[in-house]
């Protein structure tokens, strides 16, 4: 039986090591814990989504579990992102990054430099995220019953509500950018799943990263 997702021979020269199995394993947990709090959320949200809660055996139980699975979320993410804040730091040539994304996008990525490991685009999101789920994780504490909620004012609970509903359809949107953006590079998924990206890619999409790791000079 073929091993599922083995890492391809350090030997081979095509490849470069891109994310750790611990990073890969990280990302994945957080992402199937949003995908478990977007699905019970609009159960809370809406008696149209209502339907969702019987993937979580139920709206008693759906409501139970929904704040753990935010705190659970917010644990991974920033043990996750507090290792790469150097990687997502902005430097000079991000702008003209974000001047140039439609160049990028249209292939023409040897006038849009990218110094480090990520793009503008991505350190964008890191920081959002890092934001909003601290934002969602204090407002959802605020409504948070039977827990806390009850000891907190009643206009204070609605205002906490209306923010964490917004944060969230923020985050959604985000996160369906991520996933377009992923999809659309072609051999990011790749990176995610395997580990390893092939040495054009990495030359076309993160020039200065992979002068850095091949130790082919400046970009």
């Amino acid at each position: 039986m073929r091993p599922l997702q083995q890492m391809p021979p350090r030997s081979d020269p095509n490849l470069l090591p891109r994310y750790t199995h611990g990073e890969r394993l990280t990302h994945w947990a957080v992402a199937v814990l949003y995908v478990a709090l977007f699905l019970s959320g609009l159960a809370l949200f809406h008696p149209f989504f209502y339907w969702t809660s019987a993937l979580f055996g139920g709206g008693a139980f759906m409501r139970v579990i929904h704040p753990f699975l935010g705190v659970a979320l917010a644990v991974v993410f920033y043990a996750y992102a507090a290792r790469l804040w150097r990687d997502n730091a902005f430097v000079p040539s991000d702008g003209k990054w974000i001047r140039g994304m439609f160049r990028y996008m249209n292939r023409e990525g040897e006038d849009v430099p990218v110094e480090g490991k990520y793009n503008a685009g991505q350190k964008y999101m890191y920081w959002s995220m890092i934001f909003i789920i601290a934002g969602l994780l204090v407002t959802g504490i605020l409504i948070w019953r039977p827990y806390f909620a009850p000891s907190i004012a009643a206009p204070v609970k609605r205002s906490a509500g209306l923010i964490h509903a917004v944060l969230a359809f923020i985050m959604f949107v985000g996160i369906g950018v991520h996933i377009y953006a992923a999809y659309w590079t072609k051999g990011s998924v790749r990176a995610m799943t395997r580990g390893t990206v092939t040495r054009a890619w990495a030359r076309f999409h993160h020039p200065g990263w992979y002068a850095k790791v091949s130790g082919k000079g400046g970009p």
